[in-house]
């Protein structure tokens, strides 16, 4: 009975040797258990927050194509025909009814089984992951869009291969799963490898860290083919000490920040004047609706090099680290050409009958 935690998993910067693990694509969507019992289909996510209701479109083939009653494990995503969608699955979790239907039909989601829990009256927790695949394939072996079945190897050199090619499709990288491991709820006894790349980005403001104390997170920008500065993402996560310096070294470069600032009107909409807080850089949080997301412009004149994943659409898809100050860059040599990725077919096979349909 719902809910369950997933199990989950730990960073690797290699993937393991090959022999006692399997290894699959990472995908990059919402994680979402799957409950069905009879004419009831309960989706669980990773938070413990039930999703059924942002994700109409799945009950019915869900409770079509699963078994009578059954627990599965597996991801939900937005597949496009320039990848997975991120942003797409984001803007699904929204409080009126009349905006889920509509996106259930504009931006439908599928589902990507990867793990089985339960079957009929039967727990699969303790079972090795060797014995859940298996019965995993014998149940879900023929499902049709928009359920799908990850596809999955005990060949390394594949999944090398995977990694590099699923890059550009949004995926976050490779798991390997060991075959004998039961299932752990909330452990991380999976090993995920993921992309790592650097860019260089012009740093066009910052946000104070919550605590009062020093910079929180730079905000990171990257001009296209236009020479417009587009907001890309954040780096954070800085250590006290870091954010005090970081401080310090901005500080001169909020003077006249807003003369010919090309984010002006966000940073003048989200100035603490007791207004409400309008249109800023990135979009919103849809699960801390109340998050403070007003920032300090500087003057655009720094680059930094930063550590990403990957893009998503045309943002880093997760926060981003901080390497080093660029003094020897140019902000406007700071482009998307340094990111471009090309979608694989695999996906695109996959996928291939949500993206005719539309």
């Amino acid at each position: 009975m719902p809910p369950v935690k997933p199990m989950l998993c730990k960073a690797a910067r290699d993937l393991p040797p090959a022999g006692s693990v399997l290894y699959e694509p990472k995908w990059d969507g919402f994680r979402c258990i799957v409950f069905r019992d009879g004419d009831e289909v309960v989706l669980g996510s990773r938070n413990e927050r039930p999703l059924t209701r942002y994700f109409p479109e799945l009950v019915g083939p869900l409770r079509v194509q699963l078994p009578t009653r059954c627990v599965v494990d597996g991801e939900l995503v937005v597949a496009t025909d320039h990848g997975l969608d991120f942003d797409a699955l984001s803007q699904r979790i929204h409080p009126a009814d009349s905006r889920v239907r509509m996106l259930a039909e504009t931006t439908p989601a599928s589902f990507v089984a990867f793990d089985l829990l339960a079957l009929a009256d039967r727990s699969l927790l303790a079972e090795p992951f060797g014995e859940r695949r298996r019965l995993l394939e014998e149940v879900a072996g023929g499902l049709r869009a928009p359920l799908h079945l990850t596809p999955i190897t005990a060949d390394r050199e594949l999944a090398a291969d995977w990694f590099v090619r699923f890059e550009g499709a949004g995926l976050d990288g490779v798991v390997a799963k060991p075959t004998a491991a039961p299932y752990q709820p909330d452990k991380r006894v999976l090993v995920k490898v993921k992309h790592q790349r650097t860019a260089d980005c012009v740093v066009a403001g910052f946000r104070t860290h919550k605590s009062g104390d020093g910079v929180g997170s730079l905000l990171l920008g990257l001009y296209d083919e236009a020479g417009t500065l587009h907001h890309v993402g954040v780096a954070s996560s800085f250590s006290e000490a870091r954010r005090r310096e970081l401080a310090a070294d901005l500080a001169p470069l909020t003077e006249g920040a807003l003369e010919g600032h090309p984010w002006r009107q966000w940073a003048e909409m989200s100035a603490p004047d007791g207004a409400t807080p309008g249109r800023r850089p990135g979009p919103g949080s849809r699960w801390d609706a109340g998050k403070d997301l007003s920032f300090t412009p500087v003057r655009i004149e720094r680059v930094v090099e930063v550590a990403y994943e990957h893009l998503q659409g045309d943002r880093f898809r997760h926060t981003a680290r901080f390497q080093r100050w660029r003094p020897d860059r140019q902000p406007s040599s700071c482009t998307y050409d340094q990111l471009e990725r090309v979608p694989p077919h695999e996906l695109a096979d996959i996928f291939a009958t949500e993206l005719h349909r539309r």
